[in-house]
């Protein structure tokens, strides 16, 4: 049994580089179907039902003030790279079905909380789960500390996330050869080569990652310093609103062409993701087939949302179907899917999945608080 918070750190980023090198090195076909992020999650988990750590002052000191220090940072470095000036560039059409993607989601997590009369812990995380739909893994956990979601709650909504995530991915590129009839439904126009410009706001070199990781501990230090001053709703939703502001407002600098950004902040997110997993020790799966069936129907209304609106506002299938996945799948799978329909729209998908790191924060809150009220 770990009894030293040191090891106990030690053993949760082992864990992460592990799976990170399997993923990125040895490219094995499981983590097509299953993301590391859920490996990370799992094998902590794992270690903990076991008892490898033991739960002594000294560790949950070390997992509050790690986990407390890395998510401002995280979430400062993540929305570093976006460009707005870019992303207003893309055109009605894939303005059109961004929006249109959002709003659907989130009706369909508040019907689906309606049609299940969702209690307090589940209305909490489907709103973390909200917060991944819109954004990524990120904002899910920002959103899940916000909302002072459970270990057992936020590990059902990783499994529907991972599972109902993986299924939409299989359907949405099954259905790339069906885009001209779709396109002759909608009667839309397919002529996206205006698109062939538009340039990505992530740049991907490995550069500064000690400036990257000073800057956003400052970040982190400022947002918890200001919370004495300001609170809304928590001091946790409130240290996540002053993050966002922070990284906002870096992306207008020229802090926003800093190479790295984003593997520093994935870095602090599997060693987020890794933290919370070793406090999840789940007592029974009984109600994870429920979770998983409610994921799926909110799929399902924000499907059918999506392809009325594009009936509507003769949308192309190309427009839609990455809208959904820069939601839903984020900046690991929206470009794959743009690339299936033309490898020099690549950038569109990375650029619209980076613009739900900045959504998925606020509609994750708002849905959260959306389901919670209605549980009241």
């Amino acid at each position: 049994m770990i009894s030293s918070p040191l090891v106990y750190l030690f053993t949760l980023a082992f864990i992460a580089t592990a799976f990170t090198l399997l993923d990125t090195k040895a490219k094995l076909s499981i983590f097509k179907y299953v993301p590391a992020v859920v490996m990370i999650y799992a094998s902590s988990m794992f270690l903990a039902a076991f008892g490898a750590f033991e739960s002594n002052e000294e560790i949950n000191t070390i997992y509050k003030l790690t986990k407390m220090n890395l998510l401002p940072a995280m979430l400062f470095l993540m929305l570093l790279q976006i460009d707005f000036r870019h992303f207003f560039r893309l055109g009605k059409t894939l303005l059109i079905s961004y929006v249109l993607a959002v709003i659907s989601i989130a009706f369909g997590f508040v019907v689906v909380a309606i049609l299940f009369g969702f209690d307090q812990d589940t209305s909490s995380a489907f709103g973390a789960l909200a917060g991944s739909w819109m954004g990524g893994t990120a904002n899910m956990i920002a959103v899940g500390s916000a909302l002072g979601v459970s270990e057992e709650a936020f590990a059902y909504a990783l499994v529907v996330d991972s599972v109902n995530y993986t299924l939409w991915v299989m359907l949405l590129l099954f259905l790339v050869p069906f885009a001209t009839a779709f396109n002759r439904f909608t009667k839309s126009d397919e002529n996206l080569a205006y698109l062939n410009d538009i340039g990505c706001a992530c740049s991907m070199g490995a550069k500064r990652y000690w400036l990257l990781i000073a800057l956003a501990l400052v970040v982190s230090f400022i947002s918890q310093v200001l919370i004495g001053y300001i609170e809304f709703l928590n001091s946790t939703t409130t240290m996540v609103l002053l993050a966002t502001a922070f990284g906002i407002l870096g992306s207008f600098t020229k802090l926003r062409e800093l190479n790295g950004s984003s593997e520093v902040a994935t870095s602090m997110l599997y060693i987020i993701i890794a933290l919370i997993g070793s406090k999840a020790v789940i007592e029974s799966f009984s109600g994870l087939g429920v979770y998983v069936f409610a994921g799926f129907l909110i799929l399902l209304i924000h499907a059918v949302i999506m392809v009325l609106g594009a009936k509507i506002f003769k949308l192309d299938l190309f427009s839609i179907a990455v809208a959904s996945l820069s939601n839903i799948g984020g900046v690991a799978s929206a470009p794959i899917l743009a690339a299936t329909y033309n490898k020099s729209l690549v950038s569109i998908g990375v650029l619209m999945a980076i613009m739900g790191y900045l959504i998925g924060t606020f509609g994750g809150l708002l849905v959260g608080h959306l389901l919670l009220g209605l549980h009241t």
